[in-house]
Order: structure tokens, then C-alpha cells, then sequence
């Protein structure tokens, strides 16, 4: 099953396959990523969900994420300059930034280093691949601005 079609107890079951125990602040952020798929930041992710639990923090959102991370869950994206976001796709996939819009979308590409488990006597732990530039969209209304 595609993570986007996941309920609540299949977060549930997935935290506790990963011994993490599902609290309703961790089952609530990991929804909010599976429904949202927007690479969102802890800022983002706290703005959208304090409301339903007002006893939640910036600092439980930003342990839980790293928690998360920890346990294989998530992944860290530093796609952008001093901000960290997160993603559930944890396969190695291709990251394209809209220097206009903002907006970060996923590409599922056949890229050579993927295969790799090491280059010249260096073990390979992460693969992060980052494109920039002007998405569809924003190309097709006319907006478009130099560099970053």
C-alpha cells in the first residue's frame, strides 16, 4: 500500500513496527505528512495541527521528527538554506525546488549513484539530489525570477 492511502491504524501499526510508541501527538504530526505531502518544515507542521491538540509544542513536534528520522520513518531535507523539511518517501528519489513558488516536488528517477553502495573505497550512507529552477506552473502564468 502507497503511504498517501494510509488511516490512522496503519500509522499506528507503522510507529509500532518501528518501536515508537503512538502517542496521539506522533500518529497526529505522521498524518499530517502522509495527507499533505508538502515537504512541510516543524513550523508548518505545528501551525497546522495545534489547534486539535493544544497541549502540543514546537519542541514535540521537532522530537518527534527527529525521532522519526531515527527510526527510519522520514527523511531530512535541506533543500533549503537554514530550514529543515520532512518527507516519507525515504527511497532514493530526486528533489525539484521551484525558486518562484517554493513548492518541492518529488521525481522518481533512474539515477545511476542510486545503485551504489559505495564510490572509490567511500561507503555511501545518504543520497540527497536537489534540483532548482521554475516549475510547470509557474513557468505556464509568466512568473519567473533570476537565481536564488
Amino acid at each position: 500500500m502507497k503511504y498517501e492511502n494510509y488511516t490512522v491504524n496503519d500509522i499506528k501499526e507503522m510507529l509500532i513496527a518501528k518501536d515508537v510508541k503512538p502517542s496521539i501527538q506522533r500518529i497526529k504530526i505522521l498524518e499530517y505528512i502522509v495527507k499533505n505531502r508538502n515537504h512541510p518544515t516543524v513550523d508548518m507542521i505545528y501551525n497546522a495541527i495545534k489547534d486539535e491538540i493544544p497541549t502540543l509544542s514546537r519542541t514535540t513536534v521537532y522530537n518527534t521528527l527527529k525521532e522519526l528520522v531515527k527510526r527510519g520513518i522520514l527523511i531530512e531535507l535541506l533543500i533549503d538554506e537554514n530550514v529543515v523539511r520532512y518527507d516519507m518517501n525515504i527511497s532514493p528519489h530526486v528533489h525539484f525546488k521551484c525558486k518562484v513558488c517554493g513548492k518541492i516536488y518529488d521525481y522518481d528517477m533512474n539515477c545511476e549513484i542510486f545503485d551504489k553502495k559505495e564510490i572509490d573505497g567511500n561507503r555511501i550512507e545518504k543520497y540527497s539530489v536537489y534540483l532548482y529552477g521554475t516549475c510547470k506552473e509557474c513557468l505556464k502564468k509568466g512568473d519567473e525570477k533570476d537565481g536564488y
